[in-house]
């Protein structure tokens, strides 16, 4: 979960360090909004569906598909699931999808878990070149993100986490009346 949020005078570098997924919520930080964890297989159509569950619990909270907030997970979930599933696929090993909203630091976390542990995050975004394919996703998760990184994950792997600054949710018709 999220600790703390930064402005851009004391933002920590690019891949630092975040707390690890099982540590839970730091004291004092309440979100209404029940995580999102959920597993898919180690494939090109498991990250489409990491995409579309992100999607799906983004308007749970208020956003909605369309929104810049949904829009921007969305993207977030689908670099880092394709990441997964390209450079760190293992065999029989599926890949995890994490979401929480922090409505009080309005910041929604992403971490995709991967079995593979021998290939890290590079602490800043590849450069590109402008007629390649690929090599851009790191820098879409870059300019989106508030920040982002990448720690081990135990016994095996390693979990890519980002953190997307959201507005406020708005009441959507699947939380509108649920009090």
């Amino acid at each position: 979960m999220l600790t703390e949020t930064t402005v851009p005078a004391d933002e920590p570098r690019r891949g630092a360090e975040p707390l690890p997924a099982e540590a839970g919520a730091p004291a004092g930080v309440q979100s209404e909004w029940p995580p999102l964890a959920a597993q898919f297989a180690s494939s090109p159509q498991g990250a489409r569906l990491a995409r579309r569950r992100a999607v799906r619990r983004m308007d749970e909270w208020g956003y909605p598909p369309a929104s810049d907030a949904s829009c921007a997970v969305a993207l977030v979930v689908a670099e880092l699931a394709a990441n997964a599933v390209r450079h760190a696929r293992v065999p029989g090993r599926d890949v995890g999808l994490r979401l929480a909203l922090d409505t009080t630091a309005g910041l929604v976390r992403v971490e995709v878990a991967d079995a593979a542990s021998a290939k890290r995050l590079p602490a800043a975004p590849p450069s590109s070149a402008p007629d390649g394919e690929s090599g851009r996703g790191l820098l879409l998760v870059d300019v989106l993100a508030v920040r982002w990184g990448s720690a081990p994950r135990h016994p095996l792997g390693k979990t890519v986490w980002a953190e997307i600054s959201v507005p406020s949710p708005s009441p959507s018709p699947t939380t509108a009346g649920t009090e």
